[in-house]
């Protein structure tokens, strides 16, 4: 089968090539993919995580080709989204039955494998705020992937959403989307938040965190600068706040959260995330466009 696969050679360290079928286990469904999605980390941090000539990916929707022999999944032709660690970026993708979701007819596979790891992440890391309806609270890296998805989110719990960007141009589409305030960077939030869904790191990171009003919290998802924090928590403590921060880390039996993301999107409240779609052999110009930040939203690429 055709796989996008690791080549340290290659323009972004991918191209298409050949790779065996998977061999499935007895509780694993094959899919026939039609759809991947990239995001930021996968592909940032691709030579880290994948040998060369091996097949990435978290993200990927397609048919049911192969129903898994133990019963558990759906049968041959269901419509599913699917997760994991690995594996997404090919043909065929050999899946645990607990990690799909059928994907209602209304929406478009590749609609759906832009959802689960970033819509998931949007998800499990706003719950992990707390009650957030009538609160005020601020979303890093607004303009990416998991920021887009919390935004909405966000705004459906009842929050006032402030959306931070590192430009003017990236920060279009967020108010539409629920955001009640949208800045540049964090020198213009002038009042405290409750809570902070933090997706750069670095100095925001930290910046962040001095912005929490008595109680609040970070929830630290991504760290798309690359770059360190340094945060004089002895300073904070003299003030006498109780603040936290939470390394925010992705529970991968998500089935739940992604059938519910998938409900919203089938009834409207949920917006597709996709800032550039087009076919896997496009995959060094989507994943160069995405490492550049030239990209709102999320990278989809056809399976052909």
């Amino acid at each position: 089968m055709r796989a996008l696969i690791h080549d340290p050679d290659a323009p972004q360290g991918l191209r298409v090539g050949e790779v065996a079928d998977p061999q499935p286990e007895r509780a694993q469904t094959v899919v026939e993919v039609r759809a991947v999605s990239l995001n930021f980390g996968e592909v940032a941090d691709l030579s880290q995580r994948t040998e060369p000539g091996g097949v990435s990916g978290w993200d990927a929707a397609g048919v049911v080709v192969e129903a898994a022999a133990d019963g558990s999944g759906p049968e041959v032709g269901t419509r599913v989204v699917t997760w994991g660690p690995a594996g997404a970026w090919a043909q065929l993708r050999a899946v645990e039955s607990a990690k799909l979701v059928t994907v209602p007819d209304t929406v478009d596979l590749g609609v759906a494998s832009a959802l689960p790891v970033a819509g998931v992440s949007a998800l499990q890391a706003l719950r992990g705020l707390g009650p957030v309806i009538g609160r005020r609270i601020l979303v890093t890296g607004a303009s990416g992937g998991v920021g887009r998805y919390a935004v909405q989110l966000g705004a459906l719990a009842g929050a006032h959403v402030v959306a931070a960007v590192g430009s003017p141009e990236r920060g279009a589409g967020l108010t539409e989307l629920g955001a009640a305030e949208v800045v540049v960077g964090l020198d213009n939030v002038t009042e405290p938040v409750a809570g902070v869904l933090e997706n750069v790191g670095g100095a925001l990171l930290a910046q962040a965190y001095g912005l929490l009003a008595e109680g609040g919290i970070v929830q630290s998802i991504g760290h798309a600068s690359g770059a360190s924090t340094s945060i004089d928590f002895e300073a904070i403590r003299h003030l006498g706040s109780r603040l936290r921060i939470e390394a925010y880390r992705l529970d991968w039996a998500f089935g739940p959260d992604l059938a519910y993301l998938l409900q919203l999107l089938d009834q409207g409240r949920l917006v597709p995330q996709i800032g550039w779609r087009g076919s896997w052999d496009r995959v060094a110009e989507a994943a160069a466009a995405l490492l550049e930040r030239r990209i709102r939203g999320k990278v989809v690429l056809d399976v052909t």
